[in-house]
């Protein structure tokens, strides 16, 4: 056998095979217990055996436990060992060798005792949670649902959170999926008691209910189940969008695989999950329902003769135009009265503190259906060990867009520059490579990146203007047109200008020149308002600030028309809380502004500058309330 010694596995295999060919010498078997074929030995081997048994025997025991352990470990026929009356083959050799590699791991009898003790007593504990819950569910309903609720609550803090979500999953399971249709009611009051935990406890108790129950829907669809498994189970994804435990997204998933199967089946499904939430999909998503009614119509109409003439198909597209009209009449047996008195309960039960929007899952059925591969993102400190967390190549490009594709320099730079994680090198390479603002606009928008993630974006585009020798226009247009599109990040652009104006005094030259730059076309363009410099103490100015403060007002006053001036100074006029920012910047404009400007320009400009500031200055007071005596 020849093994690569260079490597850590050539070498543990040498290690290994070594342990095994000891361990064969000593437990080869004696005179006595020779499998047949040997007989035809000398005399002298047969002695040579006695001698070797003998100085065997004679040896101290001390390992006399360990050996007989390993012994019964290898030969005993669960393990994989070969019984000691009869040759084995040579294939049956190698399977016994490789299964004794795992299965002669010595366990010390006292670790052994520790570990059996250890699995009976998680055993028993468990068994004990699932008997107290199994006890709650069983006397859950309407009116004691506080007092249950309450004792969950407790059980949750007195024991694992995960022993508590996989038991009441699985009691909840065990009681509403069931081959015949579950009353209403029954699953509405199991299905609050999970939203109230959901809301009180913490969003993974409705997560990990929400998981199991979609992944059985799924699994039951595709396996054409006879009975009312899959109804019961729609009815409790339903419930936790009516409880706001999911969001709308998912039933919208739902029922657009429902509406791309369209058969018999699908056409009840989607029936009844209209019956049940329709009205409040029109109220969350009017858009995406007209959409989805849309498709329903066309694949009525391009559906086979045998649907067309069903009374169910007519019946479908009659209740989904009855919910696009909002008319409740229309659709039979639509009660919504349960549902808003639950509700009510709800509202009662659930914490102040855990009943706001953000406990709603904003999750996919894809993520669901494929958890086990790509984490549960939904879950705030969800622990994730696979790699790699992506499977998808499609997605693996996306997370490496144009890292693998840019020359070596601008690795080198994004190195110099500190870009020490593969979102900012991402980030930054699309910023060294696009051909204009545009181009990076739509690629950095292609990274799909998320929540903190995203913020990254605003940080580098700000640290690469920053580093400019000369002002570079190109920042300035991309920033003007991220803040454009969303909201979050003009606020990220203010919070990181006002960091960088906090920490004036450690910045060069060019880096304040290329800043009020970027500062005064953004308030121009009214990306940022001018209340940006409200983090600046008029009261506490030093040189730094009253610098940076006077090339942005100046560059404002004279590269902008009196229209667009009026325009930017009168929208903070007419705030309250920004007294303190209007009462500063006419002192600043008045003492410092107008002062050097006499001092260091000539007097064509020097004039120019002083229309514009009386002009900012009315701005600043039009709508100022007036104090009348």
């Amino acid at each position: 056998m020849v093994f690569a010694l260079g490597t850590r596995a050539g070498l543990s295999q040498l290690c290994e095979s070594s342990d095994d060919e000891t361990e064969r010498q000593d437990t080869e078997p004696g005179p006595r217990e020779r499998p047949p074929g040997k007989e035809e030995d000398g005399e002298d081997e047969e002695d040579g055996e006695d001698e070797e048994a003998q100085e065997d025997a004679s040896e101290p025991s001390e390992a006399d436990d360990v050996e007989e352990h390993w012994e019964s470990e290898s030969s005993s026929p669960e393990n994989g060992g070969v019984p000691e009356a009869s040759e084995p083959s040579s294939e049956e050799e190698e399977e016994a060798e490789s299964d004794n590699h795992s299965a002669t791991k010595y366990v010390p009898p006292q670790i052994r005792k520790t570990q059996e003790t250890l699995d009976d007593k998680k055993r028993e504990e468990l068994g004990r949670l699932k008997k107290m819950v199994n006890g709650l569910i069983n006397r859950l309903s309407e009116p004691n649902l506080s007092s249950i609720s309450g004792q969950m609550e407790e059980l949750y803090m007195a024991n694992s959170r995960k022993d508590m979500n996989d038991t009441l999953t699985d009691i909840l399971m065990n009681a509403c999926v069931t081959a015949v249709a579950m009353p209403a009611r029954l699953l509405m009051e199991h299905v609050l008691l999970v939203s109230i935990l959901h809301h009180n406890v913490g969003i993974e108790v409705g997560a990990h209910f929400l998981e199991a129950v979609v992944k059985k829907f799924d699994e039951l669809c595709k396996s054409d189940a006879e009975g009312k498994e899959c109804e019961n189970l729609l009815a409790l994804i339903a419930h936790l969008y009516n409880f706001h435990v999911v969001h709308c997204l998912l039933i919208f998933d739902i029922l657009k695989k429902l509406v791309s199967t369209f058969t018999e089946k699908e056409i009840e499904l989607i029936l009844f999950l209209l019956k049940n939430v329709g009205f409040s999909l029109r109220k969350d998503d009017a858009l995406a329902l007209k959409e989805l009614i849309t498709e329903a119509q066309r694949k009525a109409s391009t559906a086979e003769k045998k649907f067309q003439d069903q009374t169910r198909v007519r019946f479908m597209l009659e209740t989904m135009l009855a919910l696009r009209n909002n008319d409740m009449r229309k659709i039979p047996g639509y009660d919504p009265e349960p549902v808003e008195r639950l509700r009510k309960l709800q509202r009662a039960l659930v914490h102040s503190s855990g009943s706001g929007k953000d406990t709603q899952l904003r999750v996919s059925l894809e993520s669901l259906l494929s958890a086990d591969q790509v984490g549960r993102w939904w879950i705030v400190g969800s622990s994730w060990s696979g790699a790699p967390m992506i499977s998808d190549t499609k997605s693996q490009a996306q997370q490496k867009l144009h890292v693998g594709k840019v020359s070596s320099k601008i690795m080198e730079l994004a190195r110099k520059l500190r870009m020490n994680t593969d979102i900012r090198r991402s980030i930054f390479c699309v910023l060294m490579t696009s051909e204009d603002f545009m181009d990076a606009f739509e690629k950095l928008l292609k990274l799909g990146l998320k929540d903190q993630q995203e913020r990254e974006i605003v940080h580098v585009i700000l640290y690469c203007c920053l580093q400019e020798k000369t002002f570079n226009p190109f920042y300035a247009f991309l920033a003007n047109k991220f803040c454009g599109h969303e909201r979050r990040f003009q606020v990220t652009f203010q919070f990181s200008i006002w960091d960088k104006i906090r920490d004036l005094e450690n910045l060069s030259a060019a880096a304040i020149s290329n800043l009020v730059s970027l500062l005064a076309h953004l308030i121009r363009t009214k990306s940022l308002p001018l209340s940006v410099l409200k983090v600046i103490e008029f009261s506490e100015l030093d040189k730094p600030k009253v610098r940076f403060l006077r090339q942005v007002l100046s560059t404002l006053l004279t590269k902008a028309d009196e229209e667009e001036i009026t325009d930017i100074f009168m929208r903070i006029s007419d705030n309250p809380k920004l007294q303190m920012l209007r009462e500063g910047l006419k002192l600043f404009l008045t003492h410092f502004l107008l002062k050097h400007a006499q001092a260091q320009k000539s007097a064509e400009e020097a004039s120019l500058l002083k229309e514009r500031v009386e002009l900012a200055t009315k701005a600043l007071e039009a709508k100022e309330p007036k104090l009348k005596l």
